[in-house]
C-alpha cells in the first residue's frame, strides 16, 4: 500500500486544509452534511460510496473536529454527524468550489443545483475576495508573505 504525504507540518496553509479535506469524498460528505445529510445511510444514499470509504472518511472528519457523532436525534442507538464550529468554516470553500464548478464545468443552458438564500429565494452573489480597505483583488494583486 501506497502511504499518503502528509502536510499537517507544512508552513503553507493551502497544504495543512488539503491534508485534512483534501480529497473528494471527504468535501463531498461536508457538502452533504451542509445539506442537511446527518447519518451514514443519508452520506452513503446520496454519494453512492463504498461502506468502508464512507466509514473511514467519516471516523476522519470526526477525528479532525470537522465533524461530531452525537446521539441520534430520534433516540435510536444510532448517532448522526453534525459539523462543529470548525466544519461551518468550510463553508465559503464549499461555496467557492459550487461557484467555481458553475462557471466552468456546465454548459449555459444546461441544468444544475444552485445554492439561493433561504430567506428570499435568490441564488449567492459570487464570492469575492477584498483587501482590507474593500477593494477586490484577484491573483495578481497578492503575494505571500511568511510570518513568523
Amino acid at each position: 500500500m501506497v502511504r499518503r504525504t502528509r502536510f499537517d507540518d507544512s508552513d503553507c496553509p493551502v497544504a495543512r486544509s488539503v491534508d485534512a479535506i483534501g480529497d473528494w469524498w471527504s468535501l463531498l460528505i461536508v457538502r452533504d452534511a451542509f445539506d442537511g445529510s446527518r447519518r451514514f445511510g443519508e452520506f452513503q444514499r446520496s454519494l453512492g460510496v463504498a461502506k468502508n470509504i464512507l466509514t473511514t472518511r467519516l471516523r476522519a472528519l470526526v477525528a479532525g473536529g470537522i465533524l461530531d457523532a452525537v446521539p441520534a436525534s430520534d433516540g435510536s442507538a444510532y448517532h448522526e454527524y453534525v459539523l462543529t464550529p470548525k466544519g461551518k468554516a468550510l463553508f465559503p470553500v464549499i461555496v467557492a468550489l459550487r461557484q467555481w464548478g458553475e462557471g466552468h464545468f456546465f454548459a449555459p443552458d444546461e441544468p444544475h443545483s444552485e445554492l439561493t438564500d433561504r430567506r428570499y429565494g435568490q441564488p449567492l452573489r459570487a464570492l469575492e475576495v477584498h483587501a482590507a480597505d474593500g477593494r477586490r483583488l484577484d491573483a495578481d494583486d497578492t503575494i505571500v508573505n511568511k510570518v513568523l
